[in-house]
């Protein structure tokens, strides 16, 4: 794998990296096809129906690079696409046999500096503390993708999974205590040696923590299901209204954090309120439903609904953050069933240009 040089001690950073902010211009969408009724049980067509919205929606402005475990599974993956009029000319297929399809976490974290160059980092996955061992395979990914691009490729000693931060693109980055600072994750690391990891590595020097995460979320409190930078200024949180809910303690203390955040440059933050989908799932089951599991791609703002009449609520604010960009509902309610949604499977590879 090409790395740096450990000698030169060298660190994304020093070499002028920095996580772009996810509205930046991307110059692809990264995916794994969903296949194994484990994750999705008696939805795997539904999980599917879902990627070829994503996919049709996502490719007229940015390409998108699918892995698929076979053969028969990537022709199966093209007729879909083909039937949903997608050009296959922007569609890329790489073979891999990965276990599951939550990208976004056991992907590599895209950074790139000021003078063109795109580099990747190589996070240590740990199937969220180690829950699903049959999952840590995923991990590889990253070296497959380093592989197929020949990019610079940073390992840091650190476990970390993607929907665990979220990053305004200049310097100040949103995270949680109960994933960052679980002694599932980095027992030997204090608060103090993580955030210098985030700020080596992603070129994030404010690193604002969140407490907890909502019922149903198996990756101890991810924040894209909790609070989303919308612009270097504005941050997307969920907030629940009804005071009886399981949800609505965590999501306020949240908020509250927010609102007396600032940014790197000490200026304060503008926090929108997101509504919930309310209680998603069967009982005894609640899922991890969540409107900021959303995905900003070049052209369109692709939001998880949930058949809640809080689904037109959601659209509408989270349009009114975007609005140079089309905003478009995914229907996740059986998608939502693999414990998570639309930004859970994605992750954007930055174009060099601004």
């Amino acid at each position: 794998m090409k790395t740096v040089d450990q000698a030169q001690r060298s660190t994304p950073r020093e070499l002028g990296y920095r996580m772009p902010a996810e509205w930046e211009k991307h110059a692809s969408l990264w995916l794994s096809w969903p296949y194994d009724p484990t994750t999705f049980p008696q939805r795997v067509d539904k999980a599917e129906e879902a990627y070829v919205q994503i996919v049709s929606l996502i490719h007229t402005s940015e390409d998108v690079n699918i892995f698929v475990r076979n053969q028969r599974m990537e022709e199966k993956a093209t007729r879909l696409l083909v039937e949903s009029g997608v050009d296959l000319r922007k569609i890329h297929f790489l073979r891999f046999n990965y276990a599951d399809v939550w990208f976004r976490d056991y992907g590599p974290t895209f950074v790139k500096n000021q003078h063109g160059q795109l580099a990747m980092v190589h996070w240590i996955f740990n199937s969220w503390g180690n829950k699903y061992a049959d999952l840590l395979k995923d991990g590889k990914i990253p070296q497959v993708i380093q592989k197929k691009t020949q990019l610079t490729c940073f390992e840091p000693d650190m476990v970390l999974e993607g929907g665990s931060i979220d990053v305004n693109g200049k310097g100040t980055l949103l995270t949680t205590e109960q994933c960052l600072l679980n002694k599932n994750r980095n027992p030997t690391l204090s608060k103090g040696e993580i955030e210098n990891y985030l700020k080596d590595y992603l070129a994030a020097d404010n690193v604002i923590w969140l407490k907890n995460g909502i019922a149903g979320d198996d990756t101890d409190g991810h924040v894209d299901d909790l609070a989303r930078f919308v612009n270097p200024t504005t941050v997307a949180c969920v907030y629940e209204d009804d005071k009886k809910d399981e949800n609505y303690e965590a999501l306020k203390e949240n908020f509250e954090i927010l609102q007396g955040a600032t940014d790197q440059d000490d200026n304060k933050l503008r926090v929108v309120k997101l509504p919930t989908p309310g209680y998603v799932g069967e009982p005894g089951l609640r899922l991890p439903a969540s409107y900021a599991n959303f995905y900003v791609g070049n052209e369109v703002v692709l939001v998880p609904v949930f058949a809640h009449e809080n689904d037109r609520v959601a659209l509408a604010t989270i349009q009114n953050l975007f609005p140079k960009r089309k905003v478009a509902g995914i229907n996740c309610v059986d998608f939502v069933y693999g414990l998570g949604t639309i930004h859970c499977v994605t992750q954007q590879e930055p174009a060099l240009e601004s």
